[in-house]
């Protein structure tokens, strides 16, 4: 009892449980884009962060490219702490079960951490003060597209560096 109590109370939490009520509004954002993401085959991806109010909100989604997503600056939020997007439907052309270098290094230059969900129904969290993309929920934690084939990109491990994600990435090339 008193090991649970240390981990629930005094124990620093991970990264991305430090903003109270995040992951619960980042699952909400992705069980509507999901479905219209695989459908249309496209990244859909926005911002997560505080309105005038204080209150945390996501920005609009932005429709993006089958392998690529732009958003604007988004004018409702007053500060921006994450990005986030979907990847589209499943396909064995694109290493999607995780998030990309591009993904990892987008977000360090905007400045904020990032939200990724995949095909399979995965949720990532790019944390960009660490350069490490740790998997929060595995397969069908999210709405996933029916026509995922579990193990096409080998094993997915819980987390990478962003080194450990580049060589990953690299050697599904070969």
């Amino acid at each position: 009892m008193r090991a649970l109590f240390l981990a629930l109370f005094i124990l620093p939490l991970p990264a991305w449980a430090q903003e109270p009520g995040e992951l619960a509004l980042v699952k909400k954002v992705f069980a509507k884009l999901q479905p219209i993401s695989i459908r249309a085959d496209r990244e859909y991806c926005g911002y997560i962060g505080y309105d005038k109010s204080g209150k945390l909100v996501a920005s609009k989604a932005m429709r993006g490219g089958k392998g690529n997503c732009m958003s604007r600056d988004p004018t409702e939020l007053v500060t921006v702490i994450a990005s986030y997007h979907t990847h589209g439907a499943f396909s064995t052309r694109y290493a999607n079960e995780v998030p990309s270098g591009d993904d990892m290094e987008t977000d360090e230059m905007e400045g904020v951490d990032g939200w990724v969900a995949t095909p399979g129904g995965r949720l990532w969290y790019i944390d960009t003060t660490d350069m490490v993309a740790s998997q929060i929920c595995g397969i069908g934690c999210l709405p996933m597209d029916a026509r995922f084939r579990e193990g096409d990109m080998g094993r997915i491990a819980q987390s990478y560096t962003y080194g450990q994600l580049i060589e990953k990435l690299t050697g599904l090339d070969d």
